[in-house]
């Protein structure tokens, strides 16, 4: 079995991300599973894209995309992706690209839904201490459209594939005060227990994980 998991590069005044540096302390086996690393540039189409030559080239058996999104309080599982891409006003990606409501599809449908488990994985990093929990939006920004660039590759190229997307809160050592942030370390740990998830658990679990809003 292979694993492919990505990071971004770093994003706008920052020097590191998170997401990647967590990607690159994973180990090269889990569960043995190959663990293909690789890190993905921020910008809009050109990330989408780079993860599909990655997965072309890789015929993976499972795809995990991290990113991360500052401000949120624990590792987030996505749940869906939505065919739009929204730049918020001031946020250009790191090619200066700011879409405003394209579709990333023209034939695509309104969204699509993670294929890997995402209730396992967040029940997995919760039992082992990570915080964890599921997230209903990736947004309209770059990591929603990667996750729909490869979901919709999967449907249309990799069918027997498996696909999703986590995001990461800030690091500590980001030092974003008053913001909740994690470990790279811990980062890495709760990305293992996804990876490990993903591998024993063909379908998803039960499990009580919605949101009233």
């Amino acid at each position: 079995m292979k694993v492919v998991v990505t990071g971004f590069q770093p994003f706008g005044k920052e020097t590191m991300n998170p997401s990647f540096e967590a990607v690159r302390l994973l180990p090269d086996e889990i569960k043995g599973a190959q663990i293909v690393k690789k890190e993905i540039p921020v910008v809009f189409r050109k990330g989408g894209q780079t993860v599909q030559e990655i997965v072309r080239a890789e015929k993976p058996d499972i795809v995990i995309l991290v990113g991360q999104a500052g401000g949120r309080t624990s590792m987030n599982v996505e749940r869906v992706a939505i065919n739009c891409e929204d730049c918020p006003t001031g946020f250009p990606d790191n090619e200066g690209n700011c879409p405003q409501g394209e579709k990333i599809y023209e034939d695509g449908p309104d969204a699509y839904f993670a294929t890997v488990p995402v209730k396992a994985m967040v029940k997995k990093m919760m039992d082992n201490g990570v915080p964890a929990a599921i997230s209903n939006t990736a947004g309209t920004y770059v990591c929603n459209d990667l996750m729909y660039h490869l979901l919709y590759q999967l449907k249309h190229e990799f069918p027997n594939a498996r696909g999703g997307f986590i995001h990461v809160p800030y690091a500590t050592i980001q030092n974003h005060p008053n913001m909740a942030s994690m470990t790279i370390e811990e980062m890495s740990k709760g990305l293992a227990l996804c990876v490990e998830a993903a591998i024993e658990n063909e379908h998803d679990i039960t499990a009580a994980s919605g949101a009233t809003h």
